[in-house]
């Protein structure tokens, strides 16, 4: 019996050491599976921003969202004109509402002229010239 025990106790073993190495090969797969799509990810991205160098679609859905806080312009790399769009949107928001809703107003606008723009000139407007206001 004890001899049935320990061939029992062996096949366990061996059957554990089977299982464990098969989770390593399936984590494996996942591991490189994961970076693949990652990868495919960046790739993709990077594609549809021009190589993160055309920030039109991001900039023009922020600037139509959450236009009152200037994000779109912080994005586009003007950062006094983003904050001064944060400022009057915040104190706007505490106060009575109208200085958020003109800024809210400016970012719509902006986000919709972003949008409608090719990327050619999109770029040429707001990145290369850096025109900071419409």
């Amino acid at each position: 019996m004890s001899e049935e025990n320990n061939n029992l106790g062996d096949d366990l073993k061996d059957k554990a050491k089977d299982l464990a190495g098969d989770a390593k090969e399936t984590a494996k797969e996942f591991s490189e599976d994961a970076k693949d799509t990652a990868n495919e990810f960046k790739e993709s991205w990077n594609q549809a921003t021009n190589n993160g160098e055309n920030k039109k679609l991001l900039a023009g859905l922020l600037g139509i969202f959450v236009g009152w806080l200037g994000i779109h312009k912080f994005i586009l790399g003007y950062q006094k004109e983003g904050i001064i769009m944060l400022i009057c949107g915040v104190v706007g928001w505490f106060l009575c509402g109208i200085p958020t809703m003109i800024v809210s107003v400016i970012g719509i606008i902006e986000g919709i002229m972003y949008l409608t723009k090719s990327d050619e000139e999109f770029y040429n407007t707001y990145q290369a010239g850096r025109k900071p206001w419409f």
